[in-house]
């Protein structure tokens, strides 16, 4: 392994829960939006990833749509409902992203912590050489 592949990998992965966190945020903050410039209620996002071959570690592949169906709400006031009544709703749940915001958050957090062990250690060796 190289001197700094420990680093890298977790680098990688900090880079890739950025993501995540970004595109969770994303969610949250359309989890109510019934009007997208495309047409039709905001559709939950999800980040891809995949290995790094060669290199170790995890990078984005890609931002992919949710394919689950939308919520209907009766609402016949609001002024995206269906001739019955309905509203489609986005397709987000917030608990779900919640809990994914929480494992995003964790995932970043122990990635933190491997760079600084890895950092600890190198100072520790660098220590040593110079006794």
């Amino acid at each position: 392994m190289r001197l700094f592949g420990a680093i890298d990998i977790s680098a990688s992965a900090l880079t890739a829960e950025r993501l995540r966190l970004d595109v969770i945020a994303e969610n949250l903050a359309n989890a109510g939006t019934t009007r997208t410039a495309e047409g039709g209620p905001y559709r939950r996002k999800v980040v891809l990833f995949a290995p790094r071959e060669g290199m170790g570690g995890v990078r984005a592949v890609g931002i992919a749509r949710d394919p689950s169906p939308f919520r209907l709400r009766y609402d016949p006031g609001h002024p995206d409902a269906d001739a019955a009544g309905y509203v489609r709703l986005p397709n987000v749940d917030v608990v779900k992203e919640m809990v994914d915001l929480i494992t995003a958050t964790r995932a970043y957090e122990a990635n933190v912590t491997a760079i600084s062990a890895a950092k600890a250690m190198f100072q520790r060796a660098l220590d040593i050489g110079r006794a």
